[in-house]
């Protein structure tokens, strides 16, 4: 089976039902013009899979074939987060769920500014970074995932700005725009974050 047969399939599913994640993928993908059509999965009433690997590489893997399974389909998923050097790279794989309960935004950005807080010295910035690993496989057991990485550097603020976005948007700071990656338009974080970056090498791919 040649990299690029899933094309041939009449969808493709997209292994997540976080609706910030699929708003940005929704663009993203109108944006490439595929020639089939992606779907979530939750669409499929396929339920989130068990991340239990130790790497947004493997928990993205996990994702995927999780879908794929579920579906019959070729599916590609989305595993990222936000890794701060200062935190040993935290919160890193656990970023949905670092307060404790999956996708509480609030509680999270919470957590990590009160974690961050002992650490900061006067005028020097909390270097951060966001990384998106995805990985797309033709079938459940598909032996070689196709994988595309991309990773956004910026600095940690020590509050929130900015409305849009998700996660941890409001507390990325992007020291080259004087903005937080919230205060971006959907379209302007695309063109330069994590997952548009990610999702670039996914297109050249199938150029």
């Amino acid at each position: 089976m040649s990299a690029q047969a899933w094309l041939s399939q009449d969808q493709l599913v997209l292994a997540s039902n976080n609706a910030g994640k699929i708003a940005e993928f929704e663009q993203l993908f109108a944006q490439l013009a595929l020639p089939i059509r992606v779907i979530a999965q939750g669409k499929l009433d396929i339920e989130d899979a068990i991340e239990d690997g130790l790497s947004f590489v493997e928990n993205a893997i996990i994702k995927a074939r999780h879908a794929s399974r579920r579906s019959g389909r070729p599916a590609i998923a989305d595993d990222s987060g936000l890794c701060v050097p200062i935190l040993g790279g935290a919160p890193g794989i656990y970023s949905a769920r670092y307060a404790g309960e999956h996708g509480d935004d609030a509680a999270n950005n919470l957590k990590l500014l009160q974690d961050v807080q002992p650490l900061r010295q006067a005028g020097q910035a909390i270097d951060a970074m966001f990384v998106c690993v995805l990985a797309l496989v033709q079938h459940a057991d598909d032996p070689l995932p196709q994988i595309f990485q991309g990773t956004w550097s910026g600095e940690l603020l020590d509050a929130p700005r900015g409305e849009h976005g998700f996660g941890y948007d409001p507390l990325f700071w992007l020291p080259n725009l004087g903005l937080s990656s919230a205060e971006l338009s959907k379209t302007e974080k695309n063109k330069i974050s994590h997952r548009g970056q990610a999702m670039q090498l996914f297109k050249q791919s199938i150029a």
